[in-house]
């Protein structure tokens, strides 16, 4: 049997077959790629591309597929590559089948709605013997496929379990950077796409590229007053999970939440839903009431979420966002 280490990345999406491809295409580990559609993985074997997800790039030969769940028994690491609203599920459907000790990474950015709990916290609670961490990060799925350079964040309970998985999985243009602050890194990542749906608002207003500055630096300064009271560290939102999420996510018309705000932002009808393909749509209401409940001030957070819910129009919302007190920076 190889020695080599053994991933299984669950979710046949654009993001789980980029990551998978990456990691195969590195050659340090055996890679499988599980998806539910066993017509679709047996098409990805003979093709050897995912046209729906990743249109026209060329998946490694070295990547395997599979829509099985017992081959998470052989898989040392297994990362879960679906949306956040469906991790918890996935965590009872495949945690039957993961080997001993195995660790479980979510690849998602949100917040469990039914809950208002990260999503490491879901996953421990029902996989109690499997170390849970989470990677997240500025990364748009064709760029990870392509090659292009990309850096994320990677965030364990304990350090030396991050800079195994960091290892593991990076390679020459795909980097991870350690941390132990899941709770930073995880509200990061879920809230750069509240925040870049504020953006997309301003952006389809034509309200300036000055607005949107202001909302990437006034939403970080929110960014890090949700983590401390939360536990983890303000400083972390200003690494790749963060800013480096934030800017990529609220700038790039490949974010979706971005093109979402954009369609509230002109009075256009939002037809990427308010379902798992905008978590922000989402993060925004969960946010709000995690910021309410331990105190916090989330100005942006609490409007985007009145305007998704169809509480407060957008030009009411940005004028209270004005004409709030003056406070320090």
């Amino acid at each position: 049997m190889s020695e080599r280490h053994r991933i299984a990345v669950v979710g046949a999406g654009a993001f789980g077959t980029a990551l998978a491809a990456v990691i195969a295409l590195e050659g340090k580990s055996e890679v499988t790629l599980l998806g539910r559609d066993p017509s679709l993985m047996a098409d990805l074997r003979t093709d050897g591309m995912h046209t729906a997800a990743l249109p026209g790039i060329h998946l490694p030969d070295a990547l395997r597929y599979s829509a099985e769940p017992e081959i998470l028994a052989g898989a040392e690491t297994v990362l879960f590559a679906m949306p956040s609203q469906a991790q918890a599920d996935a965590a009872a459907q495949f945690g039957p089948y993961l080997a001993t000790g195995s660790t479980v990474v979510t690849c998602a950015k949100g917040i469990d709605r039914g809950t208002s709990r990260l999503l490491t916290d879901v996953l421990e609670s029902q996989l109690p013997h499997h170390p849970v961490a989470v990677l997240s990060g500025p990364g748009f799925a064709t760029d990870i496929a392509r090659g292009l350079p990309t850096a994320m964040a990677i965030a364990a309970a304990e350090l030396s379990d991050a800079e195994r998985l960091a290892h593991a999985i990076s390679g020459r243009t795909f980097r991870l950077y350690a941390s132990t602050d899941r709770t930073g890194v995880q509200l990061g990542g879920a809230l750069k796409n509240v925040l870049a749906i504020a953006c997309g608002i301003v952006e389809g207003m034509g309200l300036g590229d000055s607005a949107r500055a202001a909302l990437i630096a006034r939403g970080l300064a929110e960014m890090s007053r949700l983590v401390e009271a939360l536990g983890g560290r303000g400083s972390t939102v200003q690494g790749l999970s963060g800013l480096g999420d934030l800017v990529l996510t609220a700038t790039s018309h490949q974010s979706r939440n971005l093109r979402f705000g954009i369609s509230l932002g002109k009075g256009e009808p939002a037809n990427f839903g308010r379902g798992d393909l905008v978590e922000g749509a989402f993060a925004a209401a969960v946010a709000a009431r995690l910021a309410e409940g331990h105190g916090v001030s989330m100005p942006i957070t609490e409007a985007v979420a009145e305007i998704i819910d169809g509480k407060l129009d957008i030009p009411t919302a940005i004028e209270q966002l004005m004409t709030r007190p003056i406070t320090t920076e």
